[in-house]
């Protein structure tokens, strides 16, 4: 038998990684096992970081049998049928690696465990490839071997002011202090602040009469569809593959369903303005969804970020004067300024109220002040 190459490990390794596995095979000595988040073993709920021996040699031969166990451990973890067999090596949970690629690793591992991420695995990927691991990554670039507070204000400095990049930083380098028991400064969140629209994109929002001519310029039908969708129900790229529209048959009353496989999981989304599903033709959809351009979604095979890029660039294609997220804060700008209460339209669009109004502030503040100011004077009238 010959020798395992190292490349040849950390090849299979990223392959794992880029599939959405967690599981790693790793040698240790003459001998592969595996390591990633198993069930625990005092029988309490939930995943833990731990190593299990195959007892397989580390050779070629033995890295293909390794690996066919790997696929199995990964179904019976995914199914709930994963057992500890008898006699397994026993290795405490990996807790204890020291320094920033330690801090880092548990980091991911508690992540992916979080038994709410494991119900929406196609979104907990692209949640972790697009929100999580670009800030991680700048901090593991600053070529420090330990994690500590000066570290984590450097790389949040990093990113410009009043950016949702920013803002995103903040978060995701907070919950890494927690798990850490790191304490941050008191003014954190103020530093962090800034996600949403940046103050130069306040006056660039495209208007309800620039959207309905825009989309004239979209010589495809299929896209035409997108950008209808898009501007009538403020989805997010990604989202307008992903779900029902058995709500814009001419019998139901237009309201759409976002999927429980998309980032943010299931919601309901009224039509604002309720005309433009008619306007955008987007009532055959309801019976004939091969109408959308043909993007895969097979998220075994993709992920919620690539379908969501293949929109933006057919956007660009078009050199369309808009991006698909200027649909989506119209969308927002519309149902504040018809007055929907602001809980109801961020559970519409899929996140919290605490980012609706930091998105939004600039023209929630404006419409209640303006509600104010009109009841004022109506009772100064009466």
């Amino acid at each position: 038998m010959s020798a395992l190459p190292a490349e040849s490990l950390e090849q299979l390794n990223s392959g794992l990684r880029s599939a959405g596995v967690r599981l790693r095979l790793e040698q240790r000595g003459e001998r592969l096992g595996l390591r990633g988040p198993l069930p625990r073993r005092d029988g309490q709920p939930g995943l833990q970081v731990q190593r299990l021996s195959l007892g397989l040699p580390a050779t070629s031969d033995g890295l293909a049998a390794a690996l066919q166990q790997l696929h199995q451990v990964h179904q019976q973890v995914h199914t709930n049928t994963f057992q500890w067999p008898q006699g397994a090596e026993q290795i405490s949970p990996i807790k204890k690696a020291a320094g920033l690629d330690g801090a880092l690793h548990r980091f991911e591992a508690q992540f992916h465990s979080d038994p709410r991420r494991r119900r929406q695995p196609a979104g907990s990927r692209s949640t972790w490839t697009s929100a999580y691991r670009p800030y991680l990554r700048r901090l593991a670039a600053q070529g420090q071997s330990r994690l500590s507070v000066p570290l984590l204000e450097q790389v949040l400095e990093s990113y410009p002011l009043a950016s949702r990049s920013r803002q995103q930083c903040g978060l995701v380098l907070s919950l890494l202090a927690r798990q850490e028991q790191l304490q941050l400064p008191a003014d954190w969140n103020e530093r962090a602040a800034g996600y949403g629209l940046h103050q130069a994109r306040f006056r660039q929002l495209p208007s309800d009469g620039q959207i309905l001519e825009v989309v004239e310029a979209i010589p495809n039908p299929g896209w035409r569809l997108v950008f209808g969708l898009m501007a009538t129900y403020g989805l997010r790229n990604h989202e307008v593959f992903f779900t029902d529209f058995s709500g814009l048959d001419a019998s139901q009353d237009g309201v759409v369903r976002v999927l429980p496989t998309t980032k943010t999981g299931e919601h309901q989304v009224w039509p604002f303005l309720p005309e433009w599903v008619d306007h955008f033709a987007l009532r055959p959809l309801a019976r004939q969804r091969a109408l959308l351009p043909p993007i895969c979604t097979d998220l075994r095979t993709t992920t919620l970020q690539q379908v969501g890029r293949r929109v933006a660039e057919q956007f660009r294609r078009y050199h369309l004067p808009l991006t698909p997220y200027d649909l989506r804060h119209a969308w927002a700008l519309r149902t504040i300024h018809m007055g929907l209460p602001d809980t109801v339209a961020a559970r519409m669009m899929g996140h919290s109220v605490a980012i609706h109004t930091r998105t939004y502030h600039h023209w929630i503040t404006r419409r209640d002040q303006q509600q104010a100011v009109d009841a004022a004077l109506a009772r100064r009238g009466a």
